[in-house]
């Protein structure tokens, strides 16, 4: 293991004698005493070890003109766009990136904050994006419950995996991400250590939500939170999306009835008073981005190149 260390020790320098200080891998073979091989190695390992990460900071007219419009068309508060891979069929890629740059630009702020995050895979590509950041000042809460149907802990939950990277108080939600019934919601709502969540969840400055599309390939279907004749009903009642459990229809309206009332998460956070972000890109969360910002359900965005044309056009 040690050794082991010492290698990644040396990949980092490697990495940011070249990355950061702009060395040719011969000068950092030579500044580190290895062969031009090794070095040329070691900026690999510390790529391939996700020691490295690249921002360009160039800022690119189209994506800036498309947020823009999207501000100006929907009244939105914050509006980012990254270009689109044609290649990738990854949900996240991007937007994960993109959002971790506006999170780590949120906690490095010296003035205190409560931060409250959704859960899903993007979100948790984000967290994962993250450097490390000593915030001691801030708050972050999570908006959902971190329990899976079978008992054990959410696979998507990201506030323990913030932990990892960010030095903050952070408060989890431990409870069933939907309940079995809504008098159990009631139920552990009420519990003295719940409340406490609850409130901060309602006061947080800003938050940042995935959207789940509810399509034959749900998240909340796939992981295991809804049955699929529940699912089946969510559609024919009209629902096209979800913001931790919360299913909404095409007019960002929550869907009365069916799962909703078992939603253990938090309320989303109020758009009035606070900035509320949705995370999300692509052609299955077309249906839910695009009511989520109709509705008001969030009142921020960051998506990739393609989405943004499909909702202006």
């Amino acid at each position: 293991m040690a050794a082991n260390d010492g290698r990644l020790d040396e990949a980092a320098r490697a990495g940011w004698l070249y990355y950061v200080a702009g060395n040719t891998q011969d000068q950092i073979a030579a500044k580190l005493g290895v062969s031009r091989q090794s070095a040329q190695r070691l900026v690999s390992l510390a790529v391939s070890e996700g020691l490295v990460k690249v921002r360009i900071d160039h800022p690119i007219a189209a994506c800036l003109d498309l947020g823009r419009r999207l501000v100006e068309r929907f009244g939105l508060a914050l509006c980012e766009v990254v270009p689109t891979d044609p290649g990738s069929t990854s949900t996240t890629l991007g937007v994960a990136q993109a959002a971790a740059v506006e999170i780590e630009k949120r906690l490095r702020r010296p003035e205190p904050a409560i931060m409250a995050l959704g859960t899903g895979r993007t979100l948790k590509a984000v967290v994962e994006s993250l450097p490390r950041i000593d915030c001691p000042q801030h708050r972050v809460v999570s908006l959902t419950g971190n329990i899976a149907p079978d008992g054990s802990a959410a696979y998507y939950n990201v506030v323990f995996t913030l932990a990892d990277h960010v030095t903050a108080r952070s408060f989890p939600m431990p409870l069933p991400v939907i309940a079995t019934s809504p008098e159990e919601r009631a139920m552990l709502h009420a519990q003295a250590m719940i409340r406490p969540t609850l409130e901060l969840a309602a006061r947080a400055d800003i938050t940042f939500v995935g959207i789940g599309d509810l399509g034959p390939e749900a998240p909340l279907f796939l992981d295991g939170f809804i049955r699929r004749d529940e699912l089946a009903a969510l559609q024919a009642a009209g629902a096209v999306g979800e913001i931790v459990g919360w299913a909404f229809d095409r007019d960002g309206a929550l869907i009365e009835g069916l799962t909703n009332p078992r939603v253990a998460s938090a309320p989303i956070p109020s758009r009035a008073r606070s900035l509320v972000v949705a995370l999300a890109k692509g052609e299955r969360k077309l249906p839910g981005i695009r009511a989520a910002i109709r509705g008001g359900l969030v009142n921020g965005l960051v998506t990739d190149e393609a989405t943004a044309r499909t909702l202006l056009s």
